[in-house]
């Protein structure tokens, strides 16, 4: 199946990499299904709406850049996913690359949760407040290879 995307226009996927996000991300709760596909750019990701070509995220795998984050959510709280085992699951932290030549940044308070098993997945908010919305991405890199 081809999709229109905001990066890279048309690519072809395959189902498997179709999820679904029945409350959709926070700010674009009506779009429902997401497509992950690898940006050029390695490890990155791209999770591309499926019905609307200027709606992509960019991500990554936080585990790359954090060792010691954190994800603390009660049970009940994925219980929609499905999830039946830890190693079921993807995280990813959404990415922000601004145009003013800021520091990118990682979303590392709302990770967004798949259960590979399904494709179901949701965006939840942490409350640990040692996880914010701006975590410097090149900063935590550099601080990972200083360790």
């Amino acid at each position: 199946m081809d999709i229109q995307t905001k990066a890279m226009g048309t690519v072809a996927i395959v189902e498997k990499q179709i999820i679904e996000l029945p409350n959709g991300f926070y700010g674009f709760e009506q779009f429902k299904t997401f497509a992950l596909i690898d940006a050029p750019q390695k490890p990155f990701i791209w999770v591309q709406s499926t019905d609307k070509r200027d709606l992509a995220f960019l991500a990554l795998d936080p585990f790359l850049f954090r060792e010691d984050y954190e994800i603390d959510i009660d049970d009940s709280l994925l219980a929609p996913l499905g999830v039946s085992s830890p190693s079921d699951v993807l995280v990813f932290a959404l990415i922000t690359v601004p145009s003013d030549g800021t520091p990118i940044t990682a979303n590392l308070q709302g990770p967004l949760i798949v259960n590979r098993v399904n494709n179901k997945g949701m965006q939840v908010i942490l409350n640990d407040p040692k996880w914010k919305t701006k975590h410097d991405l090149v900063a935590e890199m550099a601080a990972k290879r200083g360790r």
